[in-house]
């Protein structure tokens, strides 16, 4: 009787609905995702309000403490006033606003920190409950990790502005973005995972792979290329459109020696990139959407192929407004979040192409004939 207990007992114990677990995994790293996302549009506002260099000091723990005395304030103050940034640019700025721009800097680290406790204690919590599977476990160890290595990234940013420069630098800056990015979607992937069944599941054709993966590579190049703008300031010249300085291929590209630091280190070359492969973008996606319809691919890959065309149209001419404008925050915050948006949009298309879903009518179909 005992070895027939045993497996009974067993059965007992086991999860009794485990599409509840997954249901809370999802849930957790959804909400995760739209943390990152709130984190990388107010990082967007620090940047477009030249606050990124407010506090001074990096106290990854009892920096979330903010300033909650007249004393703690003057303090406060007077590290900034030691930064070139202050000396060179904002001498004479009131205490009022130098709390503006420390609000939305401990903003951006204060999220940091939320995402940091909201992805490790649901982490503990589900672990202890059985929730995460084995092969999930060390993925996730890897999230947190990157969140980590990204705080130290941002703090090694700031410390780029606070003795030479007047703004932290744009190298720095662009790894700092390109690994929220990262973050982002790796959550995502993470997330799209969840749940699936691989017997209800077809690989598309290589060719059609391939393809979402250059698009979505594109994409993820011309993000690193907005940020290389936003660190020079670059969208604050040549506010025309579709000519630069009177031409569509300006002079002036080329200033810069050795050359490739034009690229890098030139406002009006690296304008001119980001506006290049804001072209490309938008080409590659709108071809690869026909490119599907004539396949005869259905939905979901031909939809999200779709949305994804779409939506880079509407980045495109959100940037271009945004441009002409000379980039006010509301619609530099815009163009930023539609960034995001293209850049997931593009990562789901590319998830659904390495996993498409059959319909499971056309299954039940195949397994009766």
């Amino acid at each position: 009787m005992t070895s027939v207990a045993a497996p009974s007992l067993t059965k007992a114990r086991a999860p009794k609905s485990p599409a509840r677990h997954v249901r809370a995994l999802r849930i957790w790293l959804g909400s995760i995702a739209l943390l990152v996302i709130a984190m990388i549009l107010v990082g967007g506002a620090t940047r477009l309000t030249e606050s990124g260099l407010s506090i001074t000091e990096w106290k990854p723990v009892m920096g979330a403490i903010p300033p909650m005395s007249e004393t703690d304030w003057q303090e406060a103050f007077a590290a900034y006033k030691k930064i070139p940034q202050y000396t060179e640019i904002n001498r004479g700025m009131s205490l009022e606003e130098f709390k503006t721009i420390y609000w939305w800097e401990w903003t951006h680290r204060f999220l940091g920190r939320l995402i940091g406790l909201a992805f490790l204690v649901p982490f503990v919590v589900f672990w202890l409950a059985g929730y995460i599977p084995r092969a999930l476990m060390p993925r996730l160890i890897g999230l947190f990790l990157l969140g980590g290595l990204q705080g130290a990234i941002g703090w090694y940013m700031v410390m780029s502005g606070l003795a030479d420069r007047l703004s932290v630098s744009q190298y720095r800056l662009m790894v700092h973005f390109s690994i929220a990015v990262v973050i982002l979607g790796y959550t995502l992937w993470l997330l799209f995972g969840l749940g699936g069944s691989a017997q209800q599941r077809r690989t598309a054709s290589p060719g059609i792979v391939w393809t979402a993966g250059v698009v979505l590579g594109l994409i993820f190049v011309q993000l690193l290329a907005g940020a290389l703008v936003a660190g020079l300031d670059a969208g604050m010249g040549f506010n025309t459109w579709p000519l630069i300085d009177g031409a569509f291929i300006p002079t002036g590209l080329g200033e810069a020696s050795p050359w490739y630091l034009n690229l890098f280190e030139n406002p009006l070359t690296v304008q001119f990139q980001h506006r290049m492969l804001g072209y490309v973008v938008v080409v590659a996606t709108i071809a690869q959407a026909l490119w599907l319809a004539l396949r005869g691919e259905g939905q979901p890959l031909l939809g999200t192929a779709i949305s994804l065309a779409v939506l880079a149209l509407l980045q495109a001419v959100l940037g271009v407004w945004t441009l002409l404008l000379a980039v006010p925050i509301e619609l530099g915050l815009a163009h930023q979040a539609g960034a995001v948006f293209v850049f997931v949009a593009a990562l789901y298309h590319f998830w659904l192409a390495r996993h498409q879903a059959e319909p499971a009518i056309r299954s039940q179909t195949a397994s009766s004939a």
